[in-house]
C-alpha cells in the first residue's frame, strides 16, 4: 500500500481539527499557473486561491491569498496591513522566507507566522481551494474556519 502524502499544510489542519479534502491535478516538475490549476481541477477560478508573499516598507513580510483569476492590488494590500507600500517577494527568496518554493506556497505550515490577509471574496463560498504545499496538490476547506484558525484577516485586496 502506498504511503499517503502529508504536507505541513495538511498536518496543520489535522492538528487543529479542521476538515479538508485533498485534490490532485496533473503537472510536470514546474509550477502550474493558477488559472490552469483551476481548469485542470474543473473548478471555478474564483474559488481557487493563490498565496503571495510580500514585504512592507517596514521590512515585515505578509501573506496574501487571492483568487487565481485576480491580481493583488499592492496599494489595497499595503493598507490592509498598515504599511505605506509593499513589494512582492522575489521567487528566489521564497524558500528562505516561508519554506515553500514557487508553486508550492500555502498559507499553512510556513517557517514563520506572518500576518495573513485573504481577499474578501473568500467568504462568498462554502469552500475554497488553497495549495497543499506541494505542486499538484490542493486542499479544499471552509474559508471561515481557515481564516479563523490562522488568525488571518479578510479584506478587499484585489484590483
Amino acid at each position: 500500500m502506498a504511503k499517503q502524502l502529508k504536507t505541513n499544510a495538511m498536518r496543520f489542519l489535522d492538528k487543529n481539527k479542521i476538515g479538508y479534502e485533498v485534490f490532485m491535478y496533473p503537472h510536470g516538475k514546474e509550477a502550474v499557473e493558477g488559472n490552469a490549476v483551476a481548469e485542470l481541477m474543473g473548478q471555478n477560478p474564483a474559488q481557487v486561491f493563490k498565496t503571495l508573499v510580500a514585504r512592507g516598507k517596514s521590512g515585515e513580510y505578509y501573506v496574501f491569498d487571492i483568487p487565481v483569476n485576480r491580481e493583488l492590488d499592492l496599494k489595497k494590500a499595503a493598507k490592509s496591513v498598515g504599511e505605506k507600500n509593499i513589494e512582492m517577494t522575489h521567487v528566489k527568496d521564497l524558500v528562505k522566507i516561508c519554506g515553500y518554493a514557487r508553486g508550492n506556497v500555502s498559507p499553512l505550515g510556513m517557517k514563520s507566522n506572518f500576518k495573513t490577509v485573504f481577499d474578501k471574496t473568500a467568504l462568498d463560498f462554502d469552500y475554497i481551494y488553497i495549495s497543499a504545499g506541494k505542486i499538484g496538490y490542493q486542499i479544499k476547506t471552509n474559508p471561515k474556519e481557515l481564516i479563523e484558525i490562522i488568525k488571518a484577516e479578510n479584506n478587499e485586496i484585489t484590483a
